[in-house]
Parts: structure tokens; sequence; C-alpha cells
């Protein structure tokens, strides 16, 4: 199973992991990135290592 995380402390809100996998990933009220529901473990496609390659603060892990 891959589990894809976002650390909340290193998050800087630029979005990216939004623009990139729209089915994975949101911004809360304050513009900083999250997963949707139901999207923290299970099968994910490739566009999951492409959000967390593309983060600029690298606040996203996918193992």
């Amino acid at each position: 199973m891959t589990r894809i995380s976002i650390d909340t402390d290193v998050c800087i809100g630029a979005g990216q992991c939004a623009l990139t996998a729209p089915d994975l990933f949101t911004q809360d009220d304050d513009g900083y990135g999250e997963l949707l529901p139901g999207t923290e473990g299970g099968t994910v496609g490739p566009l999951a290592g492409e959000a967390a390659r593309v983060c600029p603060v690298q606040a996203i892990t996918v193992a």
C-alpha cells in the first residue's frame, strides 16, 4: 500500500500539489496543501510522485 503525507510544518502553500494532482490534493482555507479524504493510503497514480517532485519545499512524501 502506498502512503502519501504532507508535512504541514514545512508546507508553504505554493499549491503545486493541487495543480499537479487535483484528484489527490487540495488546499485548505489558509492555502496550505492537504490530501483529499480517502487518499491517505491505497493505490495512487504516478501524479502523486510528480506532486512530491514539484513541491518547492519537499513537504510531500510518497512511500
